[in-house]
């Protein structure tokens, strides 16, 4: 039986309890919260506070240093119930799942003992910064770069599309060292604190309503400790895919949660809604599109847990596949969702009362980022159909 509750399709009693309570905090808050603070330019400070105090923030980090001793698959859980109430907390995908867990799988003892209880507990934040104006989605393009002066790291760059720079104390930054034996650059990873010399910010004004702001880093002679490197120089490329995956699996987590929150509102005023004998609900040309979007997230969902479940087993290679396949379903299930949701409910739709209008933009963020839907096709054609790349 235990077996059987470990799999994909399968939730533990644990899962569902989880799920319950998250839901519960939630719906607490909603929408008209979440959409009170976006207008006051604020932040989702309260919800962070109560959700942290209850653990949830910290659920995928070790228990030795503050978290819950669980994985990806618990923190997926709690944004997707979040955001199926309305009220997501995007910086759940940047801080313990991308930052905490590279420094909780390479960092030293020293980084963990520094960073973990903080993101664990909610009284830290940290960003994420890999993409360039430059680069879009050719990491190999980067051009911050990092070279030794003594014993020190001297960084020079610039990053785009930074989440929360204002709120986290520090930013784990992807730059590109020399390959002493070839020559090559390679992949590593700094954390670089908010208030260091040379690295400013500067906001990208965005067509979204979010409570997190978007930011552009520059990095002119940033002078950092040795320490501020994340693990081991030469295993740079494997600590980045170690924060990249549980990153895809978050956004599919925020898409799903999203796409649930409209799939509810549509359901709920089809319903209801009487334009002639019965409610609009009872027409097919309006159920059928809102019976196939629940599908799609069902099965976008099925992804999301087999790529966590994967990911939490330590099948990095696999769990690549499927996170990649996870954000692609549920950024499709997404996008189609709401603009069903909207074509529902008509004028309606595009109203602030029923706030649904904001998600339209929302949603195709979860298409292109943190990597385009394009970039998982391709992916998926290479890697695991053995196709020839065009470039």
């Amino acid at each position: 039986m235990s077996n059987a509750l470990s799999n994909p399709v399968i939730e533990s009693e644990e899962h569902r309890a989880l799920r319950a309570a998250v839901a519960a905090l939630g719906r607490r808050y909603g929408r008209e919260y979440f959409s009170a603070v976006v207008a006051d330019g604020g932040h989702t400070d309260e919800l962070w506070r109560e959700a942290a105090k209850a653990g949830y923030l910290g659920v995928n980090l070790p228990e030795e240093y503050g978290g819950g001793g669980a994985g990806i698959t618990e923190l997926a859980l709690v944004l997707e119930e979040l955001g199926a109430a309305g009220c997501p907390l995007l910086m759940l995908v940047v801080s313990p799942a991308i930052c905490g867990t590279v420094i909780a799988r390479f960092g030293t003892e020293e980084q963990k003992r520094t960073w973990l209880p903080g993101l664990a507990d909610g009284s830290r934040k940290m960003a994420f910064g890999i993409t360039e104006p430059d680069a879009g989605s050719n990491s190999h393009r980067i051009t911050t770069t990092a070279r030794r002066d003594g014993g020190d790291w001297i960084l020079n760059g610039r990053k785009i599309f930074v989440s929360g720079v204002d709120i986290a104390e520090a930013t784990l930054i992807v730059g590109r060292t020399e390959d002493a034996r070839t020559g090559k650059l390679k992949p590593c990873l700094f954390v670089v604190p908010r208030e260091t010399p040379g690295f400013g910010r500067s906001p990208v004004p965005m067509e979204l309503a979010a409570p997190e702001k978007q930011f552009e880093l520059t990095l002119d002679d940033v002078r950092l400790p040795a320490d501020a490197l994340v693990g081991d120089e030469d295993a740079g490329l494997l600590q980045l895919f170690a924060g990249l995956n549980p990153e895809r699996v978050m956004t599919a987590a925020f898409a799903l949660g999203m796409g649930r929150y409209a799939l509810a509102r549509a359901v709920d005023y089809a319903r209801t809604r009487q334009v002639w004998k019965e409610p609009i609900g009872a027409h097919q040309a309006l159920a059928h599109p809102l019976a196939q979007c629940h599908i799609e997230l069902e099965l976008a969902a099925l992804m999301m847990r087999k790529a966590a479940l994967l990911y939490d087993a330590g099948d990095d290679l696999a769990a690549g596949e499927a996170a990649n396949m996870a954000k692609y379903a549920a950024a499709e299930a997404a996008v189609h969702t709401v603009d069903q949701a909207v074509h529902t409910l008509g004028g309606n739709g595009l109203t602030r009362e029923y706030g649904l209008a904001s998600l339209i933009t929302a949603a195709r963020v979860a298409r292109i980022a943190p990597v385009s839907r394009e970039m998982i096709l391709n992916y998926v054609s290479h890697q695991s159909l053995g196709l020839p790349k065009s470039y």
